[in-house]
């Protein structure tokens, strides 16, 4: 997708630079980045917690650190493209004895195992801006949740202006080393704005925002 006001074609990320990115982010992941995503993961898991339906998907599960936030009495499957992630995901869920983590699965989000409808809820958290492909990510969601389920997204979205807008685009040709996006736009993830029924800036300086979308049966 090139740049409307640069111009430049963003750069290409694909399953093997994500994979890479996450196996050089795996061990420090937690304390470099585990901070500053505190409160958007909570915001996220909290209103999981209050939909209706038991069963919940995390894609894009990380090193598990949204793992213990979930109400005990919801089934949590996550998935994650990086095995060295996965690794500490399931060190965390041993050591915490979560009993609700049904599953911890190396899946890429872009093309799941799981039949059509198989979750009430579908979560991806600093996600959307990692995968290749954000609306084919947002399609297998669609997919696997059943009608009537919910979406729900925790992610950065770029500036549209100032200081914050130049730096986003400046390390958008890193995008390969850093593993992620770094000039995602909510464009680049939903066909239509609109679908969500919610848009939440969160902590902290509202650097994340948490999107809502109903899993309406099409058509």
């Amino acid at each position: 997708m090139a740049d409307r006001k640069l111009g430049h074609p963003r750069a290409a990320l694909d399953t093997d630079a994500v994979r890479e990115a996450y196996r050089r982010w795996a061990g420090i992941y937690d304390s470099v980045f585990g901070g500053v995503s505190a409160a958007g993961r909570r915001r996220a898991v909290a209103a999981v917690n209050l939909l209706p339906g038991r069963h919940v998907l995390e894609v894009g599960v990380g090193t598990g650190l949204a793992l213990p936030l979930y109400d005990p009495r919801k089934n949590v499957v996550g998935i994650d493209l990086s095995r060295d992630m996965l690794a500490k995901a399931k060190e965390r869920v041993q050591q915490e004895k979560l009993r609700n983590v049904e599953g911890l699965v190396e899946m890429d989000a872009e093309s799941m195992a799981f039949a059509d409808g198989s979750f009430d809820i579908a979560v991806a958290m600093f996600t959307a801006t990692v995968v290749p492909d954000a609306r084919r990510l947002f399609r297998e969601m669609r997919r696997v949740v059943r009608p009537g389920g919910e979406l729900l997204f925790v992610n950065h979205f770029a500036a549209e202006g100032g200081l914050r807008w130049w730096a986003e685009r400046t390390l958008a040709p890193l995008s390969r080393v850093l593993g992620w996006h770094p000039d995602f736009a909510l464009g680049d993830l939903l066909d239509d704005p609109r679908q969500a029924v919610e848009i939440t800036p969160c902590q902290p300086f509202g650097l994340f925002t948490l999107v809502r979308v109903p899993n309406r049966a099409l058509a």
